[in-house]
């Protein structure tokens, strides 16, 4: 029976299935629900509003247009194969095969008990049952957390970045160099990509555990980061996350959970692929989908298929087109003026785009023309390769939310421009592409990206200008023209526009008097001159780390390849090696070990062999090859190998070992049969020779005579040639002031086997105990810090530690994070007999040291010193005459500041924070950081080394155009805890004591750090002299958010008419005069209504009752309906309080549990059930208060009458530090009032 019972159950669900697969296709159509799911997105994006980058200004005045094109002509091919039948490869059949236990292909609601499919990875586990409870919730088959429910829909409505999984072992983004500020300088052009660091305090979820991922409430947004970013980071689950997808939309019986796994599905589809083994499968199950997504998704996965997966999460542009089904609208600008609107995909590359770009405009010499993006200052190549141009975009709204900003606001720009050169690169060849050349080149040298070294060579471009645009004819208007087309602002500033015109003109005349040469010349030799005279601007780069190989000052490096060869440099522009071409003699790629991931080597006619690993190491040895073998087919020159000179035959060529040969192109003697023919340089005798007996030089012009010695040498003389070549340079001796006049008094004496025997002070001079080492201590500095057993053992570390930071100490700690400056400054904070040995070991190591790497961190040190503690009288003057002695680093003139503002502002307490770390190594001595307020936004302020609380807070107050700062605080969020700033403290001591103490308070694994996220909030702390209506801004802003929740959490004592009016205020706020919503008023009664009174009419007679209200207030604006509602709160007693459930247990006719409101009237005592108050305690009655971390207790009265309350809670710090804020203000205006009685 009971089985008949669950076969006719089959069936109705089969047939249930059937009739609803029809609505299934329709209702994915229903725009109110694609909407729903979409509300984080704003109705207008907003991403080209803002104005362009600098240099660019003139391209976004006027634009010619082309017409726009689509993408379909250069997409990558699908292959003119027949397809496979895939009716065979069903999901129900797949699921049946790999599913894990009894897992089952159809839609469940509950959690599953293992992953559906086998992970050998714990990490991978954990991550696929986390990423099945974002699924359910994503599509609504499980409730979000209640915890801050109502929140969590309202909260992050700006795109936020990939949350990252504290367990993973992978990363989904190649971060790039850091940018600097002005797109004119070279460390621009060394950035290949837009970097946007993880934010530690943001995106970090643990996946099991306390405060998991699954225990907090998220945003639909927040759920498509999470989902999809682990599947770009984690390829090994890509097929489980499909898998799980395809499961929830077998079955469905939920036309909103069916539309929500199908959009899903789409933006999944649209940024990594599945494995070989699960493609067909996912192609048949998507071809059998709704009408209204199946082609749709299936031409993504197409694409996506073919280009690979992405490195970053959907951008909001993507998340757009996902919503309307429609393709991507992007403009290009090109050099010229130019601009093409092109349609895009999730999966067009930069590839794609620049060869659609180079057909609609007629380019040939397609070569070394890149897509660039530029965002503010910041310009970046996308290069012309397999780069996702969706994945840079998203990279730039990230980077403006980091920079406080929102997403839908990045101002990011599309440029195609001229990157690289071929070495054979040939002007006449191509006249579209010298022109796009020569119109980057101009405004690159009227914007400073490209310098003339003279200013004579400047006219000469001018006046070529001139006569490409105008002829030879002069005239003073179009020479203004060429002025301001060719000169930059600072020229135009120190000479007036007249007088350059006149230089230009007059030049113009003197070389084209007579002959009228081709304007198309002019470009070519300006292109050609350009290549030659900047061939690093020119080039291609790529961020790479050495691996092996011999010394560099720094293993962190950027590999340019342009066409004369290649060239390590920095990422402060500094060049540490250059090879040429023909100095190159082989190169080739591998995977190393997991743990390094893929290399490419580099060996050279000099006997080195550098091992780099690069996550681009595959085009860095494509771009290499293909000049090599492209040089030597179209070299000239050739070095014998060996000698051939007692041939006889006339028709071969004698030559000796290291004779030069000048290839003679034969159409006769093919060179791939092994021959060819070439002159003797050294006899000028013509003949032919093996190719196996010379050596063809990659260069089209005569190779120096260095290059052909090195070439006949063998691996172990190049070596040893090369080292012989190796010439010091001479020390240039600079004056700058030492601790050698402080040492005599203060240093101890050097160690007895180096202390000379003459008796004369200067005689310690030859220990150089002041200068820099590359030794450890052993002993401190100074001889105070020498008598004090403890403090020798820290001193010594702490120089150790100094020596690691500045790389002078070989080790494995990086200089990341900040546990070095921990080492170096926690104990000199608390013991001031070391802050002078700290300011001696760092200047000592500044001093003498030719190690420009290391100098670079030290003084990087110094600056984190002169902003945490002042040094002592005595060494002050001597710190300060060294700072002043070295102007020509770039942090002194800082670092003397920060010294006088230390000494008049007092010292810290606790050791650098990791943003301030973060940013002196990025060179940056401005820290911006973001404030959020309680009405859901934020904005990012400058916080500087010493700004303390109250700085931070009249900061704030100015730019919100507040009244008054009084009673506003900054509060630490952490965790669940919410701490306020103590006014006096300094603000990165604060956040960094609060953090350190939750990192304690955590168990830890292995003893490895772990990070703590948390958000710093501004908003009303004390409700003195707070008046609806004297502060709009502060009405809007701070107390209409803060006083709302506590209302609608029936906190205070209200009639049901004061009920019924508010909730026609609230609304209003949310509707303003839309009655449409009227019927959905029941529905809304938690959020309209305090929760206690609810029941007290039905819903309808709520809704008639507040739709009358309502009517009364038509016309009126949200912002005065926020007005109204605060001045009716302001009529109440308990208006402005803070509110706390507590358990009394001193008071027997109070009930046990109360609720006590902190306000400005006192501290009352309310029955939280009849909401009466049942004793109000004035602040000039209590006498003391105690917390701890389950109690407050407090003293009303005095010895003789007082009595006590007590109280178990868990926010005894929070009643605590309110009362004393109270208490505090209070005595401070009662202090004002007597000084002015009196005065």
């Amino acid at each position: 029976m009971a089985k008949m019972d669950m076969e006719n159950e089959r069936r109705q669900r089969e047939d249930y299935f059937k009739k609803q697969q029809k609505p299934n296709t329709e209702f994915l159509d229903d725009l109110d629900m694609v909407d729903n799911i979409f509300a984080f997105l704003p109705t207008v994006l907003a991403d080209q509003e803002d104005h362009g980058p600098r240099g660019f200004e003139d391209l976004e005045v006027k634009q010619e247009k082309l017409e726009e094109f689509e993408l379909d002509d250069i997409s990558l091919s699908s292959g003119s194969e027949e397809e496979d039948d895939l009716a065979q490869y069903t999901f129900p059949k797949y699921a049946a095969t790999y599913f894990q236990g009894s897992s089952t292909h159809t839609h469940i609601q509950q959690a599953l008990r293992h992953p559906l499919l086998f992970h050998e990875d714990d990490v991978d586990v954990l991550a696929s049952m986390a990423i099945w409870n974002i699924i359910l919730r994503f599509m609504g088959d499980l409730q979000e957390p209640r915890t801050f429910a109502q929140a969590s829909e309202r909260r992050n409505k700006s795109l936020g970045k990939m949350s990252k999984v504290r367990l993973a072992t992978h990363q989904a983004v190649n971060e790039g160099p850091n940018h600097g500020r002005n797109s004119k300088k070279l460390n621009n052009k060394l950035s290949s990509k837009l970097n946007v660091p993880m934010n530690p305090s943001l995106g970090e979820e643990r996946l099991v555990g306390e405060n998991s991922i699954t225990d907090r409430p998220m945003s639909n947004l927040e759920k498509l980061h999470f989902i999809i970013g682990n599947g770009i980071a984690r390829p090994n689950i890509r097929d489980e996350i499909y898998c799980q997808i395809c499961k929830q939309l077998s079955e469905c019986y939920s036309k909103n959970v069916y539309a929500r796994g199908w959009i899903l599905m789409s933006l999944c589809v649209g940024c990594f692929p599945p494995t070989d083994g699960f493609m067909k499968y996912l192609h048949n199950f998507i071809r059998n989908g709704p009408l209204g997504y199946a082609p749709y998704c299936a031409e993504r996965l197409r694409r996506t298929f073919a280009n690979g997966a992405r490195r970053e999460p959907p951008s909001y542009l993507e998340l757009e087109a996902t919503k309307l089904k429609q393709p991507i609208k992007v403009t290009v600008t090109l050099m010229s003026g130019l601009s093409c609107s092109a349609s895009v995909d999730s999966a067009t590359t930069a590839n794609e785009l620049c060869k659609s770009l180079a057909g609609k405009i007629g380019l040939k010499d397609t070569f070394g023309f890149s897509i660039y993006i530029a965002l503010y200052d910041i310009f970046s190549s996308l290069g012309s390769g397999r780069d996702h141009v969706l994945d840079a975009i998203s990279r730039c709204e990230q980077y403006v939310k980091r920079q406080g900003g929102q997403e839908r606001h990045a101002a990011w720009r599309l440029f195609f421009r001229k990157e690289i050169f071929t070495p054979w690169h040939d002007c006449s060849e191509d006249a579209v592409s010298t022109d796009l050349i020569y119109q980057q080149i101009i405004r690159g040298i009227r914007f400073g990206e490209y310098q003339c070294e003279k200013e004579e060579e400047l006219i000469d471009v001018a006046a070529k200008h001139y006569y490409v645009r105008f002829g030879a004819d002069v005239e003073t208007e179009k020479g203004v023209k060429v002025v301001h087309a060719c000169i930059s602002d600072k020229l135009l500033r120190s000479k007036s526009p007249e007088k350059w015109c006149q230089q230009i003109t007059t030049q113009v005349k003197d070389l084209f008097v007579s002959e009228r040469p081709n304007a198309l010349k002019f470009k070519g030799q300006l292109v050609d001159s350009a290549r030659m005279k900047w061939p690093l601007l020119f080039s291609r780069f790529f961020e790479a780390s050495k691996f092996s190989g011999p010394t560099l000052p720094k293993n962190q490096l950027v590999v340019a390849v342009n066409w004369l060869g290649i060239s390590f440099v920095d990422k402060n522009e500094k060049l540490l090696l250059k090879r040429s071409f023909p100095e190159i003699t082989g190169v080739n790629t591998n995977r190393a070990s997991k743990l390094y991931g893929q290399s490419v080597t580099v060996t050279t006619l000099q006997g080195e062999t550098y091992t780099l690993t690069s996550g681009y190491a595959e085009d860095i040895a494509d771009l290499i090859v293909m000049f090599l073998n492209g040089l030597k087919m179209r070299s000239e020159y050739a070095v014998t190998l060996h000698s051939n000179s007692e041939q006889d035959d006339p028709i071969f060529l004698k030559y000796e070992k290291g004779d030069l040969i000048k290839l003679i192109k034969n159409e006769e003697i093919i060179q791939d049969y092994g021959w060819i023919q070439g002159q003797n340089e050294r006899t000028a005798k013509i003949g032919s020779l093996s190719l196996e007996s010379v050596y063809i030089v990659p260069t089209l012009v005569k190779p120096p005579s260095e290059v052909m010695t090195l070439i006949l040498m063998s691996p172990d003389q190049r070596r040893q040639a090369s080292q012989n070549a190796q010439v010091k340079e001479p020390e240039v001796k600079i004056k700058a002031y030492t601790l050698e006049e402080f040492s005599y008094d203060h240093f101890r004496p050097p160690a007895k086997e180096s202390m000379c025997k003459v008796v004369l002070p200067k005689a310690r001079v030859k220990d150089r105990i002041w200068a820099c080492s590359r030794e450890p201590l052993r002993q401190p500095l100074l001889k105070r810090v020498s008598a004090s057993t403890e403090m020798v053992v820290v001193a010594c570390q702490a120089f150790t530690a100094i020596m690691r930071y500045m790389g002078d100490y070989p080790g494995k700690l990086a200089k990341s994070g900040t546990e070095l400056t921990d080492l170096i400054f926690s104990v000199a904070l608390q013991e001031d007999t070391l802050q002078d040995e700290i300011y001696c070991q760092i200047v000592k190591q500044l001093t003498d040291n030719c190690n420009r790497y290391s100098v670079d961190n030290g003084w990087q040190l110094l600056w984190l010193c002169t902003g945490l503690f002042p040094p002592s009288n005595a060494l002050l003057p001597h710190v300060k005459r060294f700072l002043e002695t070295h102007p020509e680093e770039r942090l002194a003139a800082d670092c003397i500041q920060r010294l006088n503002k230390v000494k008049r502002c007092g010292s810290r307490k606790n050791p650098p924070h990791l943003l301030e770390v973060e940013a002196i190594q990025l060179w940056s001595t401005k820290i911006l950081h973001k404030i959020y307020f309680p009405n859901d936004t934020d904005e990012a302020f400058e916080i500087f080394t010493s700004t303390k609380a109250k700085d931070l807070c009249e900061s704030i107050t100015t730019r919100l155009k507040l009244s008054s700062s009084e009673g506003l605080s900054l509060f630490l969020q952490v965790e669940d805890k919410v701490i306020s700033f103590p006014e006096g403290d300094f603000f990165f001591d604060y956040v960094r004591h609060v953090t350190d103490w939750v990192k304690k308070e955590k168990p830890t694994k292995d003893g490895t750090s772990i990070s703590v996220a948390y958000k710093v909030l501004f908003m009303r702390k004390l409700w003195l002299n707070v008046f609806p209506g004297r502060d709009l801004k502060a009405d809007i802003l701070f107390h209409y958010p803060q006083e709302l929740p506590k209302y609608l959490r029936g906190y205070h004592q209200c009639t049901k008419e004061d009920a019924i009016q508010i909730a026609a205020f609230l609304y209003k706020v949310k509707f303003n005069d839309d009655k449409s919503q009227f019927l959905h008023i029941p529905k809304m009664l938690k959020d309209l209504v305090p929760e206690d009174m609810i029941r007290m009419m039905s819903p309808e007679e709520w809704r008639k009752s507040i739709v009358a209200v309502c009517n009364r207030h038509a016309g009126k604006t949200p912002d005065e309906v926020k007005l109204a509602f605060l001045k009716l709160l302001y009529r109440w007693a308990t208006f402005g309080s803070a509110f706390f459930e507590v358990k009394q247990t001193s008071e027997p006719n109070f009930p046990d549990i109360v609720r006590i409101a902190i306000n400005k009237q006192g501290v009352t005592v309310i029955n939280p059930r009849t909401k009466v108050a049942l004793v109000t305690h004035p602040y000039n009655k209590i006498s003391n208060w105690c917390s701890g971390s389950t109690y407050f207790h407090m003293s009303v009265g005095n010895l003789v009458r007082g009595g006590k309350i007590l109280c178990e809670t868990s926010l005894g710090y929070k009643m605590d530090d309110l009362l004393t804020s109270y208490v505090s203000a209070y005595l401070a205006t009662a202090k004002q009032k007597t000084a002015r009685y009196n005065a």
